[in-house]
């Protein structure tokens, strides 16, 4: 296995909505910056929230990642600072709704993010992170994210259809990997919106460990009442609370990233 690039890519993807993606998204790219310095989350939904709960107001967005995908700018051109030391941002825009329509003809149309990124050179060769936060769906902007990406995570959410539709995305990861970009892998499957005191959660637990062994994260992100609350006052939860657990899960589940990333680079 040869030496991976530097940035590590990595897609959140999950064509379920409501499973803490995007909370995801935001936390884990915090932690990653606190603990590597540099990090870039690619906000690919077209509802924005990556953007919202990171505090950048749509009349900021003046460069999209629409912008980019169609061609209309460089991602370089598109990234903003956050409020986050080390986080840095490619925003969206509801704009990105009518992408499909506009490259679904052109030949490169799932390879037009990954081009993007690698002509982004202030990250080129660091140990960075750059997080690629997915629609809720299985599009022409999820294909464009796992063709950039080394690596996909997949938040799953602790409820009684967790395991639902996850067969759809895993064998959509399998057709990239066959079809468009042969690296890529699952770096592993977060379980996220867990309730100790609900026996359903455990189960689910125990279901997905039993059904995908060492793919599933160590750390389990809680139902936390903060973590909800943080993306109105358009903060990461460890900035608006660090020591509420949600936070504290996060921190931990950032260290597991970086230690399978690393794993992967010495291999």
């Amino acid at each position: 296995m040869s030496l991976p690039d530097l940035p590590r890519i990595i897609a959140i993807a999950n064509q379920k909505g409501g499973v803490g993606k995007t909370t995801t998204a935001i936390n884990l790219a915090t932690a990653l910056a606190a603990i590597e310095k540099t990090a870039l989350i690619i906000d690919l939904d077209p509802q924005g929230n990556a953007s919202t709960g990171l505090g950048v107001d749509r009349d900021q967005r003046k460069i999209s990642t629409c912008d980019v995908i169609t061609g209309k700018a460089t991602l370089e051109q598109a990234v903003v600072e956050t409020d986050v030391p080390g986080l840095l941002l490619a925003p969206s825009t509801l704009d990105l709704l009518g992408v499909e329509m506009e490259i679904s003809d052109k030949p490169d149309r799932v390879s037009r993010l990954k081009q993007a990124v690698k002509e982004y050179n202030p990250m080129i060769g660091k140990e960075a992170y750059i997080l690629i936060d997915c629609p809720p769906s299985l599009n022409l902007l999820t294909l464009n994210a796992m063709a950039a990406a080394h690596s996909v995570l997949v938040p799953l959410q602790c409820e009684f259809f967790a395991l639902e539709g996850l067969s759809q995305l895993l064998q959509t990861v399998e057709q990239v990997q066959q079809g468009i970009n042969p690296e890529l892998i699952i770096q592993g499957i977060v379980l996220t919106m867990f309730d100790k005191r609900n026996n359903l959660s455990n189960q689910v637990v125990s279901d997905v460990r039993e059904y995908l062994g060492d793919k599933v994260y160590e750390t389990i992100i809680p139902r936390n009442v903060r973590l909800s609350e943080a993306p109105s006052y358009g903060k990461p939860a460890l900035l608006y609370d660090l020591d509420c657990s949600g936070s504290q899960a996060y921190l931990r589940l950032a260290s597991e990233v970086i230690n399978r990333e690393r794993k992967l680079m010495a291999a």
